[in-house]
């Protein structure tokens, strides 16, 4: 049997090295200097800052033997060189091809597989560039100013936080003037009635973003949304309004959409890391231009680089993977909240609570052996200050929950106002150097006294303090520094799961549901179309599917075309 990480010497010791560290506290442990001068590492202009962690320089070393008991720096390499470390698949995993540059070479079997990702990208300047500049237009002659994209999970969540991201970069924003982009996942009618919301389809281009253009969500969706502008337009202009990004062109072809613009990716790419193909770069290229998208993939490589090659002591990536997995496993802390101090990076979290669960949410180890240990982190989080009138209640004197607090020096939209004590930017970022402070060192009783705080109040006053935090710290927010930023936290994530020795890069939790909502589907159409009585599920889920037939017996059971009307 295969030897788990938890079975290591490294990993007993760390065990037992908790007990030293429950010895301290933050507030003690941030007198020193030295301590604090070592937690602070920067790259490409990227500081960061974990001297909050509850963690000493022994920590730190101690964390280092366990990377190298868990063959770190191999697994790492194993995933550049292309090997199938998706050995439940049997793929490589090579998002960071995605954004290599011309020149690189990263094989998968055998094979360099740089040369079809930029054939890819070339293929969607020539094709965004035309509708940007009105050489490729609707079937009624008119500019494609609006672009709706359907996908759901990977396909949507990673474009739409680096979407939202760039809305209001001042560059991007001009070079996106007058064009709208929205992105439609869930099967919701509802959110069918959204996206076309004041929309004119002969102005708007649909993206469908399916592998296998079989996933059951999107291609409802996509059937509305064709059937949107087929009836309006008359069915042949599907073929100009409707692209795909896919790799089943049959499919694609069967559908209505001309394979010729069907954009590639592969089976190397997982859904929740695919921001950095087509899957991200043509809406985003189609809103903002390709170059815009080029400076991206440029940020995203930077951190790889970063990632591949500097020592784990200066390694970004490495050293907050390191440090989660002493959280989780190790001072039993199993969530996370990411923090940004910027309105736009609001779409960061809900991003990364995907990257992170889905890759890293597992209960056995690579080779199939049940996890004595809890692996996965539990994320969430909300632009700050808005996070600071809503949960920070709980993470100051509730539970004890790791933040990353993220940080831009310069506001993408700056603002100045006479007689102010300070600007808006500097008002909102004394609190992003206030909150990890107000964490790490807490408020005592003896403090409270020495204020006069009534004594039946100073319980309730009482700050523990010792709460561990890190701070990352942003010269600007623009595309460049977008593609970092999300790298950091793409491989960060996958140190973890190399460390717990789980396969970060399939998703086979997810697999039960669809199957069984399949069952459901078949019941709710023999039901409305034949009358049939709910049988072979469970007494409560039959009596719930009984009670949603009866109150909806008004739908038709041969229904003619409805489309929402807002």
């Amino acid at each position: 049997m295969a030897t788990l990480i938890s079975d290591t010497a490294p990993w007993k010791d760390m065990k037992a090295h908790v007990g030293e560290i429950d010895k301290t506290h933050l507030r003690d442990l941030m007198t020193d200097t030295e301590r604090c001068k070592s937690m602070m590492t920067e790259f490409d202009g990227i500081f960061l800052d974990y001297s909050r962690q509850r963690a000493t320089g022994e920590t730190i070393s101690k964390l280092f033997t366990l990377a190298e008991a868990a063959n770190l720096k191999k697994k790492i390499n194993s995933m550049f060189n292309g090997e199938h470390i998706n050995s439940t698949e049997d793929r490589s995993v090579l998002h960071v091809a995605l954004r290599a540059s011309k020149d690189t070479t990263i094989n998968s079997d055998g094979k360099n597989v740089v040369p079809e990702v930029w054939q890819v990208l070339d293929k969607i300047k020539e094709f965004s560039d035309k509708v940007r500049n009105g050489s490729w237009i609707g079937a009624t002659g008119k500019a494609l100013t609006n672009v709706i994209a359907i996908g759901i999970g990977g396909s949507f969540l990673g474009p739409l936080f680096v979407h939202t991201a760039l809305q209001t970069d001042p560059e991007a924003a001009k070079s996106a003037g007058g064009r709208q982009l929205r992105f439609l996942a869930n099967v919701d009618p509802v959110d069918v009635a959204r996206n076309i919301s004041g929309l004119d389809p002969e102005t708007t281009l649909v993206v469908v973003v399916s592998k296998t253009f079989t996933t059951a969500e999107t291609m409802l969706n996509a059937r509305t949304l064709r059937e949107w502008v087929s009836s309006a337009l008359g069915p042949q202009a599907v073929s100009k309004h409707m692209v795909a990004v896919s790799t089943n062109l049959k499919l694609v072809e069967k559908f209505g959409i001309d394979p010729n613009n069907a954009f590639a990716f592969w089976d190397w790419v997982g859904g929740r890391y695919s921001v950095c193909s087509a899957v991200g770069v043509l809406p985003l290229s189609l809103q903002y231009g390709f170059s815009f998208v080029e400076k991206f993939l440029k940020g995203a490589r930077s951190i790889d680089q970063h990632f591949h090659s500097a020592p784990f002591e200066n390694n970004i990536p490495v050293l907050l993977g390191l440090l989660s997995v002493w959280n989780v496993s190790f001072l039993g802390y199993p969530a996370r909240a990411i923090l940004p101090y910027t309105q736009a990076l609001e779409k960061l979290a809900p991003h990364i609570q995907q990257v992170s669960m889905e890759s890293n949410g597992k209960g056995v180890s690579i080779d199939g052996v049940r996890l004595p240990f809890e692996a996965g982190e539990i994320d969430f989080g909300e632009p700050g200050t808005n996070g600071q009138h809503s949960f920070y209640q709980l993470i100051h004197q509730g539970r004890v929950i790791p933040c990353d607090f993220i940080g831009i020096v310069k506001s993408q939209q700056p603002v100045y106002l006479r007689d102010e004590v300070v600007n808006n930017h500097d008002e909102l970022m004394s609190n992003f150097f206030a909150q990890p402070d107000a964490l790490a060192y807490g408020k005592t009783p003896e403090q409270l006294q020495s204020e006069n705080v009534a004594s039946h109040l100073v319980p309730h006053k009482t700050f523990t303090g010792n709460r561990p935090s890190v701070s990352l710290l942003l010269p600007s927010l623009d595309a460049y520094r977008i593609g970092q930023l999300l790298a950091i936290y793409e491989h960060r994530i996958a140190v973890e799961g190399f460390i717990w020795g789980i396969n970060s890069f399939d998703q086979w939790g997810v697999e039960l549901g669809k199957s069984l909502a399949s069952q459901v589907r078949k019941q709710l159409h023999a039901s409305r179309n034949k009358g049939e009585s709910v049988e072979g599920f469970n007494f409560s889920t039959t009596k719930l599917l009984t009670r949603y037939l009866e109150a909806s017996a008004d739908v038709p059971s041969e229904p003619t075309t409805l489309l929402p009307k807002i």
